[in-house]
């Protein structure tokens, strides 16, 4: 720890501040550079407030001006400042003050304050801010350890990636995060890498918290000081997971092409966008002669003969699929070759041609008895550009007579047990088969029928006798001076599935719409119907839930003559489980509204009550309670938690928070709740609000703020409290862009005034 404080150029200051308020921040620990900055003794600064090195030009408590305005998930913010030295000479810094692990056991937070004087310009200034905000604000994963493993930093982008937290890995080997899979041999040669050059690169299979493998792309080097000694080890790591899984998943892809070219009898191939062979399957020899290291690097039109090279040399600047293409290829014998072509071409995502893939199909026989058979060669051209579909061929007196690989699998049967069975009697269920012949026997005498060639929705038989819907299309075909009909049938068991399925959540999501309408009525009415009004005060409130049933809550009664209750609560998160305890938070206030209590008692009693249920929930309640005196105008007030409410004091045109010291209700048993009073004068005005208001956040990210709030709201004063709300509500909306909050947001105004409304 000595070596790393005096290690630094920079002037380096470790100091701790006491977790409570008010707090002064003490110094611990100084460097020799930050020794020669100040001009102190070391024994000089050691235990002595951090405000001695402060100019009197700063304000008070500025170091816990600097801390608060860190954010808890920051780990750092860089500033200017006028410090002073040992003899109360001001001179201008540059600060980073970066927040260290807290210690729970002593009850204080330590921070490290990096000093760099200012004037001399130097590099260093510039450097040490883009450093700072280059690493922490990174896309790239951040580790840096001591010589020994120990982790002594990681940026957010460590944290997001494995899905620890920062006090989880801070002092901890990054051992931790081994899966397991990398050998120790690997691990050897990676430091001996380190140590003999400085550096090593590679990718590595490491574990995120949740036990979820991923792998990175790490980068590794060592940190020396001038003397040569490493200090610390610097690693950036890049999410490659991703990346393995497309590597794998394209390998094994690229495989199994390589398997089905070579079983195929078909000539598969690729071509670069130029029409030069780029891959060709083994079936190129057998079907022309050539092996595929022959075909490689040629132009497709040096196979062809010489007629098909002059005709193709115009398609093949046309850059679409084509389909069943008659090639004529000169054998490596002589003799003529015809074949069956198909092409496609791929494109990249701009529309480019990347290379075309195909197949070629030897049917030179086919061609030779072509004219023979030209009516089998119709149906079996029919058959294969529908062999999604189970094909049925019948005559026409409905006997099968052709029955595809589809209708095995899609009815039962197999070809040879369907092949010259009657239609009717093996697939259509017993009470549609007169139906079916009379209507088959209508168009053989008419030629005319109100089901041939359009697609219906019927009821099939399977061989085991289940019953099924299917589409069906039946095509006639005239072969001489008899008919041939083609079924086309589509199995719509699983569409049919969906829809009921689409029909039950509907009824089910209309059902749960309506209970979600009863949820937000009821909720509705547990909220004042309407201001409370008198000749000396108005009282009224607004919410505005982020969905149908939110989590906030306001109330205001009259606990007796003379006495005014007011709470403004906030349960976690804003669906139905947080409105569901903001109900019984709301029935734990009322029950007990008739006895005399004091905001602090009324807290007290209530986080009691909703201790054991929120102790093993997922929500916490934060709440304000306030008691108005109507008679002397005292107001009292304790907080458990919650955003502290803003006081318009209308005598000296300033706004003001009422804060006072309590935990959020349901956190520990028997908490005991700070009070506080004061007096409200005529014109004064009270704003509570739950932080849904100020945390809300427009396009740009920017939050609506405390800061903008207390101006709108000590701007609107002079309305009525309904006024007030409807002007801080229409102005939040245009800050946010937007009429749907990620939160609920509540307000409730108070405003005393002298004589009638």
């Amino acid at each position: 720890m000595h070596s790393f404080i005096d290690g630094p150029v920079l002037s380096l200051i470790i100091a701790s501040i006491e977790n409570r308020t008010p707090s002064t921040p003490v110094i611990e620990a100084v460097n020799e550079s930050a020794i020669a900055l100040f001009g102190y003794q070391t024994q000089q600064l050691i235990d002595k407030p951090l405000d001695r090195l402060l100019s009197p030009s700063n304000p008070e408590e500025f170091w816990q001006e600097m801390l608060e305005k860190m954010p808890f998930e920051q780990t750092s913010i860089s500033f200017q400042a006028e410090l002073k030295d040992a003899t109360d000479s001001p001179f201008p810094a540059l600060i980073s003050l970066c927040r260290l692990a807290l210690s729970e056991a002593d009850n204080v937070s330590r921070f490290a304050l990096l000093i760099q004087k200012l004037g001399e310009k130097t590099q260093l200034d510039i450097n040490l801010i883009l450093m700072l905000r280059a690493v922490e604000q990174s896309a790239s994963a951040v580790i840096i350890t001591d010589p020994s493993g120990r982790i002594e930093y990681i940026n957010p982008k460590f944290c997001e990636m494995t899905g620890y937290a920062k006090e989880e890995l801070l002092g901890f080997n990054p051992k931790i995060l081994q899966s397991g899979d990398t050998t120790a041999e690997q691990y050897l040669n990676m430091w001996q890498q380190l140590l003999s050059r400085g550096e090593w690169r590679g990718e590595i299979k490491n574990q995120k918290k949740n036990g979820e493998d991923y792998w990175a792309f790490e980068s590794i080097s060592t940190i020396k000081n001038s003397q040569g000694q490493i200090t610390h080890v610097l690693a950036v790591e890049e999410d490659i997971t991703e990346r393995k899984h497309f590597e794998a998943a394209l390998k094994e892809s690229e495989e199994r092409f390589r398997q089905m070219a070579e079983m195929t009898g078909e000539w598969l191939w690729e071509q670069d966008p130029n029409g030069y062979y780029i891959y060709s399957s083994n079936a190129v020899e057998t079907i022309i002669g050539y092996t595929p290291e022959d075909v490689l690097g040629k132009h497709y039109t040096e196979l062809l003969t010489p007629q098909d090279q002059t005709s193709f040399q115009t398609f093949s600047s046309v850059h679409k699929p084509f389909y069943s293409l008659l090639n004529h290829y000169r054998h490596k014998d002589g003799h003529e070759v015809i074949a069956e072509s198909t092409g496609l071409p791929i494109t990249d995502k701009q529309g480019n041609l990347i290379k075309w893939r195909g197949v070629d199909r030897d049917i030179t026989a086919r061609k030779h008895y072509e004219d023979a058979l030209i009516e089998s060669e119709k149906r079996t051209r029919l058959i294969i550009e529908t062999a999604l579909n189970a094909i049925i061929i019948m005559d026409s007196y409905g006997i099968i007579t052709d029955w595809n690989q589809r209708a095995e699998l899609v009815f039962g049967w197999s070809r040879e047990e369907a092949i010259g069975q009657n239609v009717a009697g093996l697939i259509v269920p017993k009470r549609f088969r007169k139906s079916l012949n009379d209507e088959l026997q209508t168009f053989l005498q008419t030629g005319k029928s109100s089901v041939l060639n359009k697609l219906t929705e019927q009821v099939a038989l399977r061989k085991d006798g289940v019953e099924f819907p299917i589409e069906l299309s039946v095509a006639p075909l005239k072969i001489g001076h008899a008919y041939e009909f083609s079924g086309f049938v589509h199995d719509i068991t699983g569409r049919k599935a969906a829809e009921r399925q689409i029909r039950m959540a509907q009824v089910n999501l209309a059902i749960a719409q309506n209970e979600m309408r009863i949820a937000q009525n009821i909720q509705a009415s547990l909220l004042p119907s309407a201001p409370v009004i008198s000749n000396q005060f108005k009282i009224t409130g607004f919410c505005l839930p982020a969905t149908q049933v939110g989590g906030d809550y306001f109330d205001y009664f009259y606990r007796d003559d003379t006495h005014l209750d007011m709470i403004i609560a906030d349960v976690s998160g804003h669906a139905v489980g947080p409105a569901l305890f903001m109900v019984s938070a709301r029935s734990a206030i009322r029950a007990q509204a008739h006895w005399p209590a004091s905001p602090a008692q009324t807290l007290n009693v209530l986080n009691d009550f909703l201790f054991a249920a929120l102790n093993h929930s997922d929500y916490f309640i934060t709440l304000f309670y306030l008691q108005y005196d109507t008679q002397t105008h005292h107001l009292r007030y304790a907080n458990a938690g919650h955003p502290p409410p803003l006081l318009y004091r209308h005598a000296r045109a300033q706004c003001e928070q009422l804060d006072t010291d309590g935990l959020i209700v349901g956190v520990r048993e028997h908490v005991e709740f700070e009070e506080k009073r004061t007096v409200l004068a005529e014109g004064d005005c009270l704003l509570l609000y739950t932080d849904g208001l100020t945390e809300a956040e427009n396009p740009q990210g920017d939050f609506f703020g405390t800061e903008r709030l207390v101006d709108i709201f000590s701007q609107s004063t002079e309305y009525e409290p309904d006024t007030i709300i409807d002007n801080i509500v229409q102005q939040l909306k245009q800050f946010c862009q937007t009429e749907v909050f990620n939160d609920d947001i509540t307000l409730m105004v108070f405003k005393r005034v002298n004589g009638e409304w």
